[in-house]
């Protein structure tokens, strides 16, 4: 079989045997269960089906051997099976997984030896490591076959998918509105976008602030938005000008480039978006730093000094709370359609960029707004 017909061999199993375990051996059980549902570190569950599948289609190797860097005729490379195959099935099948390859992560990049159990890992939290490193030598030991344990793997990440699909299914069926009810004012919808970006891990939040605003007045300003880059690319990677980049109407130069901060915006911060601007093709007409933090006066006038330097791009320091209440008073009439476009783009990042448990919240605290909570 192919990497991809061994995919849709494994799924299929795993699909038969749903919530009942492939494995009788509770130690091994609880190792993919820990390695599976380790929320903080998504990379051991994707190093762990690398592995698998580069065992199940070559099954002379090593599943501790992913480096072709070790050398020998039973290692094999780890990230090719990864990135060639893995991804589009992980999408494909919305599994609870980073979308990007593990072997770009610090602990799993440059690896010259086999990744034993008598290796130790730099990386938290330091059992899921350990806990795939045990489960990668249980295969090689012939302890469980590579397809047994791909199997409860792969169902294992389909319970938890369909767990996060019926607990957001769930917040989302309590927000249904009686018929004829008032929406939120712009002032409530403020504080809970504001009780939002306060939560744990909300760095990607004020990008979402700012993509709604011109998702539903993009047509009112003959302007709209490039699809949103992935929360950590770099703009050097993408060529993107910035977090947010918008265009007017039939035209495809970017007019206004939006950075987001959760901290102050720098001097340093301002330079490095002088340096973008002089390499961009074509003059944007506003360069806009929205942060969380607050806005240092002697930053915003340096800002402004560029104006001419660049010749015609302003470059600003703007508060995203303050945006936001200005959006909504400005555009009173779409408030409730500003806050539905906020929780969809919410909903369709990925969890590596917005974590389950905080749409979660949103949803919450949605729901306490609306019914006056």
């Amino acid at each position: 079989m192919t990497p991809e017909e061994i995919l849709q061999d494994i799924h299929a199993r795993a699909s038969e045997a749903s919530s009942q375990s492939v494995i009788a051996n509770p130690d091994i059980r609880e190792r993919v269960d820990y390695v599976c549902r380790c929320m903080s570190n998504r990379a051991g569950v994707r190093l762990l089906m690398s592995c698998l599948l580069g065992k199940l289609d070559k099954p002379q190797v090593d599943p501790r051997k992913p480096y072709t860097e070790i050398g020998g005729e039973d290692c094999f490379s780890g990230r090719a099976y990864d990135e060639r195959y893995l991804t589009r099935f992980i999408n494909t099948h919305r599994l609870p997984v980073n979308p990007t390859t593990a072997f770009l992560t610090p602990t799993l990049r440059n690896i010259d030896h086999p990744l034993t159990t008598r290796q130790q890992l730099v990386g938290r939290p330091r059992n899921l490591y350990q806990k795939t490193l045990e489960l990668l030598e249980d295969v090689a030991l012939q302890r469980i076959a590579a397809d047994v344990l791909f199997v409860e793997t792969m169902r294992v990440l389909m319970l938890l998918r369909d767990e996060k699909l019926a607990r957001i299914a769930s917040l989302l069926n309590a927000l249904t509105h009686a018929p004829g009810a008032l929406p939120l004012s712009s002032e409530a919808i403020i504080t809970l976008i504001r009780q939002h970006l306060a939560c744990r891990n909300a760095s990607r939040l004020p990008v979402l602030v700012v993509a709604a605003a011109y998702k539903v007045a993009g047509e009112r300003l003959a302007e709209s938005m490039l699809p949103l880059n992935a929360h950590n690319a770099a703009d050097l990677q993408t060529g993107a000008l910035g977090d947010v980049e918008i265009r007017l109407l039939d035209e495809h130069a970017v007019v206004t480039a939006y950075e987001m901060k959760m901290k102050r915006v720098t001097q340093d911060d301002i330079n490095a978006a002088v340096c973008k601007i002089v390499r961009g093709k074509n003059r944007i007409h506003n360069y806009l730093f929205i942060t969380t933090d607050a806005i240092d006066p002697v930053v915003t006038e340096y800002a402004a000094t560029f104006y001419e330097k660049t010749e015609g791009t302003e470059i600003a320091v703007l508060d995203c709370i303050g945006f936001l209440r200005h959006f909504l008073h400005f555009f009173h009439r779409i408030r409730a359609d500003y806050l539905d476009a906020y929780q969809t783009l919410l909903l369709q990042e990925p969890d590596s960029a917005v974590s389950q448990s905080l749409k979660e919240a949103f949803l919450a605290l949605r729901q306490a707004a609306e019914s006056g909570e």
